[in-house]
């Protein structure tokens, strides 16, 4: 009989398990997403900035999966693993299993801030980089009516809190959009009373990757016109307010969170399977602590045999991917009765760009930054893409909108919060 291995999350870790295991005969693969389509997170910031359009980064799952003959697709949320019993509850019906894989990655961390949680805009997905394009043009339109230099200066100042590749990045992009669209298009407002605040409880900006990296970002941010401020977290966000730790206040309507992730709850993994960061524990084989048969993938597994990386692994697409082929061979070997290989992270170095033409690239032996960083940067982004439609496309629009420094989808198509983005799984 063939083998039902159902995976929870359609990421990078998803689809690279279903293509190590595509039309194998021993295996039926059942992908659960609570969207019908995937997308690819890196560049979300370029959709929340107006630059690209989110079709640009995603592509459907049914007619991605569609020439996959051992493959179906399941839209709906998570409610419980029942591994016990060997069965997925989703709220649109149940599944039987075999093998559950659990790749659903993380979401925001508020670290406990109700008001931040409530009143800032994160953005980890297609729904919320929408969300954020549509109020930061909103904002505009309403600066450009106000009259009073006060309101004003508060509807234009912008606060990002999180001073990681993706702070960095929307930082820039917002920073350069500003110079070359909003001065243009807006004649109304007064730019010299806005202000790019780049905020981080931690002494430097990009902290995971290399000193140069951290101070080309800083150096280049800075010509740019963004404020940073580091060794200074936010503390809360009240009345319109930002609250810093040292006490000091900066006044905006928008407050855009980056500053941490933690792992998305999965009801019926028993809590001694759930380490640090809510990321569920797994041994070397990324098997499930206490469980016979789970197993956990990406950003949400937290894999501590590596002796490379004691404290488990950087939530990076290159882990997930790593992860996904390595359980892809292993159920493989299952079924042969061979011996499993154990999970060792080949780490190919991490890039962050931040500004036109200006990126920083870490690898393994050596570091760089500048233009040619800028153009490996691109390279490697357009590789992941799923099909060669996107890549032609996004290829396309970059190279039409780095020219032209004028992107032409300002729409405000979904103005209202509530119908924005929903944050369960």
């Amino acid at each position: 009989m063939k083998k039902h291995i159902v995976i929870v999350g359609g990421g990078f870790a998803g689809i690279n398990l279903i293509k190590s295991l595509v039309n194998d005969k021993r295996f039926r693969i059942t992908l659960v997403d609570k969207n019908n389509y995937h997308f690819f997170p890196p560049l979300i910031y370029q959709v929340a900035t107006s630059f690209i359009e989110a079709s640009n980064i995603s592509y459907p799952f049914r007619k991605l999966l569609s020439n996959y003959k051992n493959v179906n697709f399941h839209m709906g949320n998570l409610v419980k693993a029942d591994h016990k019993n060997n069965i997925l509850e989703t709220d649109t019906g149940n599944l039987h299993y075999d093998y559950l894989v659990l790749a659903l990655g993380t979401e925001s961390n508020f670290f406990g801030m109700e008001n931040v949680k409530k009143c800032s805009i994160p953005m980890k997905t297609i729904d919320e980089a929408l969300y954020l394009r549509n109020y930061m043009l909103l904002t505009l339109e309403e600066a450009a009516r106000n009259k009073n230099i006060k309101e004003a200066q508060k509807l234009q100042n912008i606060v990002i809190a999180g001073g990681g590749p993706t702070g960095v990045e929307l930082a820039g992009m917002i920073s350069e959009m500003g110079s070359y669209i909003a001065q243009k298009e807006y004649p109304e407002i007064k730019f010299g009373l806005s202000n790019i605040y780049l905020i981080d409880a931690l002494p430097t900006l990009l902290s995971p990757m290399s000193k140069m990296a951290q101070e080309a970002a800083y150096d280049q941010l800075k010509k740019l016109g963004v404020k940073i401020i580091l060794n200074t977290a936010v503390k809360d966000y009240v009345d319109g307010k930002v609250i810093l730790g040292d006490g000091k206040t900066i006044e905006t309507e928008t407050l855009i969170w980056t500053s941490g992730v933690i792992g998305r709850e999965v009801p019926g993994i028993q809590e001694e399977s759930i380490g640090k960061g809510r990321r569920i524990l797994v041994d070397a084989y990324n098997k499930v602590q206490g469980t016979k048969n789970v197993y956990a993938l990406g950003d949400i597994a937290l894999q501590l045999s590596d002796e490379n990386f004691p404290k488990g692994h950087p939530q990076l697409a290159q882990v997930a991917i790593q992860h996904a082929k390595n359980l892809g061979k292993n159920f493989k070997r299952i079924e042969e009765e061979k011996v499993q290989i154990p999970f060792a992270y080949n780490d190919k170095g991490s890039m962050a760009i931040i500004s036109k033409f200006n990126a920083v690239v870490d690898l393994p032996k050596f570091s760089y930054k500048g233009f040619i960083a800028w153009l490996t940067w691109l390279f490697i982004h357009i590789i992941p893409l799923i099909s060669f439609g996107s890549k032609v496309r996004l290829a396309f629009n970059w190279l039409r909108l780095f020219i032209t420094n004028n992107p032409s989808i300002r729409l405000i198509l979904r103005p209202k919060k509530e119908n924005a983005f929903h944050t369960e799984f």
